[in-house]
Formats: structure tokens, sequence, C-alpha cells
């Protein structure tokens, strides 16, 4: 039997592996940080044999309220991710699985890959109305990608859509894949109607460094992205330092951040009625899209999300209130859930890449209802 983590995303440690029935592991922290709660490990071993794996000191992990009613994923292809009944007891989540195969993945959530994230910027390039654009690199190295869809002209609107700040939040990325596919199909009458009043700049991954790294929360240095967007710099946070210039450079009339949330088991948006700056224009630009997409999907509702800011109380520090105020646009902070889906509950996938990939899309359909009244 062994228990490895030395690839990409990958994140364990291995307490105790010498018998199959008490797995005992703990998740590593981000690099120079406090956070902890994203795992992704492949276990070898003996097939159609009882397993008891244990994940303990989560009760000091980043996000304690998540482990409750969570469930583990795993794979065995590394293509199709399903859900493992587990339990949460005095900060130890417990799950039993026979293994089908001779090795095994589980992971906090459906991975995506550096690689996968590679290949979804090669293939969006390769449509006629996309630009693949460089803006600048990481702290470890990698290049920040952004992808420019559309003609720009002073007629047409600017609609941004970042992804995965927080790296362990991969349903984020695959929510962007989603997006991406529909956005550029040229038989998609959203897609048609959308690039004829506006021009996209859609960073899938704002965090490659802290996504091959295995981290929950933060870049390569330890530090939280999502906090960063009042006074960024090259030396702590070059991810968001060259993606606000970017957007200075082009201009901003909407902004969605693409985000998950450990504990809440519902998709959900956060608003930037906190800012300084906000007034009616922006409240009804807010209501104008919440509106449309929960006439798209059931899979959106605006019952349950975060507490909505006091007035003028807003953390200016967020991408998305930073945006908000800076640029005087509709901003939204999407999060869906590491769980599942409350209003529509799957046992078997719960939340999933699929699910979240389906989301994307049905978000893009909802930016048409507001495209018109952006300015």
């Amino acid at each position: 039997m062994k228990i490895s983590s030395n690839f990409d995303s990958g994140n364990i440690k291995v307490i105790d592996a010498t018998d199959p029935l008490n797995i005992q592991l703990e998740i590593n922290n981000d690099h120079n940080s406090e956070f902890y709660q994203w795992f992704h490990f492949r276990l070898e071993t003996t097939p159609y044999q009882l397993h008891k794996l244990n994940i303990n000191q989560l009760e000091k992990s980043a996000y304690p309220d998540g482990w409750e009613g969570y469930q583990a994923v795993a794979s065995y292809d590394r293509q199709t991710w399903f859900r493992v009944p587990s339990n949460y007891e005095n900060g130890t989540l417990s799950f039993e699985i026979e293994p089908e195969c001779g090795s095994v993945y589980f992971a906090y959530f459906a991975p995506y890959s550096y690689d996968r994230h590679l290949d979804l910027l090669s293939w969006a390039q390769t449509q006629g109305a996309c630009q693949l654009q460089t803006l600048g690199e990481t702290l470890d190295g990698r290049d920040m990608s952004v992808l420019k869809i559309g003609e720009p002209n002073e007629d047409k609107k600017v609609i941004w859509v970042t992804a995965r700040q927080h790296p362990g939040e991969t349903m984020a990325e695959w929510f962007v894949e989603g997006l991406l596919h529909k956005l550029l199909d040229d038989e998609d009458p959203h897609a048609a109607a959308l690039l004829s009043k506006a021009v996209f700049y859609i960073v899938p991954n704002m965090n490659p460094d802290g996504s091959v790294r295995g981290h929950l929360r933060t870049n390569a240095k330890g530090v939280n992205l999502n906090r960063e967007w009042q006074t960024p710099s090259m030396e702590n946070s070059p991810e968001v330092y060259l993606v606000l210039n970017k957007m200075r450079e082009t201009g901003l009339d909407m902004h969605l951040d693409i985000h998950g949330d450990e504990a809440i088991p519902y998709n959900f948006v956060a608003g930037s009625e906190g800012i300084p700056s906000y007034d009616e224009r922006l409240k009804n630009l807010e209501d104008s899209f919440k509106a449309a997409l929960l006439t798209i999907t059931p899979e959106f509702q605006d019952e349950h999300g975060y507490p909505k800011d006091e007035a003028g109380q807003a953390l200016l520090t967020v991408a998305s209130s930073a945006t908000a105020e800076e640029f005087k646009a509709l901003t939204y902070t999407i999060e869906m859930p590491f769980k599942d889906n409350n209003d529509l509950p799957d046992p078997d996938y719960g939340w999933s890449d699929r699910r979240s990939y389906q989301f994307g899309q049905d978000t893009l359909a909802a930016i048409v209802n507001v495209v018109d009244t952006l300015r």
C-alpha cells in the first residue's frame, strides 16, 4: 500500500499507512501560510479490500465548518469524480472504500490540472474571435494569461471574468471552461448577441502557482490574492498587479470573479453594496442580472449567501469591491459549493465539475440581460 501526492496540485501528509483499516493523514499548509483545506492524493493498493481513511487536525483548517456534511471525491481515471460517503467528527474526516482498481485518487473537489489549463488556453486561441495574451510572470515563473474575445471599439462594453484567485477552488476554472466553450461557439445565439455588443477579457486561472503547489488560498509567497486589490505589488502579488493594470488599460464595464465556498451548500453571488459609490444604478444592474440568472437556471438562488456589507464598509482589498469602486461597474463575486447544491442534491456526485461547467454557460446567457445597460 502506498499513498503519494508528488504531482500537480497534490497535497497530503501521511502519518500512518501501515494498516488499510486505519490510515491516518493530515493536510499540508499553504506555503508560508496558516491556510490548509485542499487535499489531493493517490492510494495504490490491493483492489476490493476495505480501506478506512482518516484526515485529522481539521478543526484547525481554514474553514472547519466546511467539513460538516462534506463528502470527499474519488476517481479511478481522473476524469469522473464521484462522492465517497464521509463523516466528520472531532476534527477528523473519515471515509471508507473498497477500491475497484489498484489505484484511486482522492481530492477535496474535482481537480483542474495545469496541463488542462494550458490546453484550454491553446484551444481558445485557435478560435477566430480569441487572442491569447501574456501579461507577465508569476513568482514561480509561470505565465499570467488572459484571453481577449471579440474586437473592441468605443461602443462596445468591456466585460472581465477572473477565476481561481484561490487555487483550491477548482470549480471556478470548470465554470470558465463552460463559459468559454459557449462564448466561442460561432453557432451560439447568446455568444453572437454578446460579441456584437461587448469584448471579453477572461483569466481562467489567477493563481497558477498556488494551483500547481496544491494550495487552498494563496500564491507561491503565501499571499491571499483576494486581499491584494487595493495595493498589489510585483513582489507579493504579481498576479493581481498585472491583471489590474490590464483592466485599467482596457476599461471595465462588468466584472465577474469566480470562487467556491467551503461551507455554504448553494450557488450565490456577493455584490458591491458596501462600496462608497454604490448607487441606485448599480443596484438595478445587480437586480437585473440576478433576476435573469434565476430565470435561466434552478442551480442559482438568492436566499442563502454572505451577509451584505453595510454602506461604505466593503473591503476594497477584495476584487469585486475594488473594481466596482474604481470603475463604477457591475461586479459580482460568484460562489459555488464544495459540498452539494441543497436545492438540487445529487448523492452520487454532489456539486461537480460538470455542473460547474454548465453553470458557467448559464451565467454567460444571463449577461445578455444586462449588457445594453452596463454604461
